[in-house]
């Protein structure tokens, strides 16, 4: 059973009621929703295409096309590994799986006690100080699997 996560439907709105008017509306109100509110909820969909004149599923399209948008509340902590070339290059599919092994979820998923999302980012910015990853939007560059269990650490010491 998929039951719908709470959230601030007041928030929503706004974000629907200043954005809905721009040129190509959809990317800047999906981005604003999810800044709101942490995530795009389900129910959020008819709102969207009901004030951009759109399918339902033109606006599923787009949340399910973009990695970026996440359609359940992320844990407490939010990891964001790169996925890109220049980071595989230098081992970031090393550091993806030795991620999931410790978080014990996959990219996409929550850990079961609610404290780390783990999600794939593809570029960083920094292609030259690979593999990259932000924990809770805080960049790290050159992140081994040492430095990883460290940053994690340090992580659960503030849960």
């Amino acid at each position: 059973m998929n039951r719908q996560q709470p959230f601030d439907i007041g928030a929503v709105q706004q974000v629907i009621a200043e954005r809905s008017g721009l040129q190509g509306a959809m990317l800047p109100i999906l981005h604003g929703i999810q800044e709101a509110v942490g995530f795009v909820p389900a129910d959020a969909v008819p709102m969207i295409a009901d004030a951009l004149n759109v399918s339902r599923a033109e606006v599923h399209g787009v949340i399910s096309f973009y990695h970026h948008f996440r359609q359940q509340p992320p844990g407490r902590h939010v990891v964001q590994i790169c996925r890109a070339e220049a980071c595989q290059s230098v081992g970031s599919e090393a550091l993806a799986k030795h991620a999931e092994s410790l978080l014990g979820c996959q990219f996409h998923e929550t850990t079961k006690d609610g404290q780390f999302t783990l999600e794939p980012v593809y570029c960083l910015g920094l292609c030259a100080c690979g593999p990259n990853l932000t924990f809770d939007g805080e960049l790290h560059a050159r992140v081994s699997t040492s430095k990883f269990e460290q940053l994690l650490q340090a992580k659960r010491g503030t849960s």
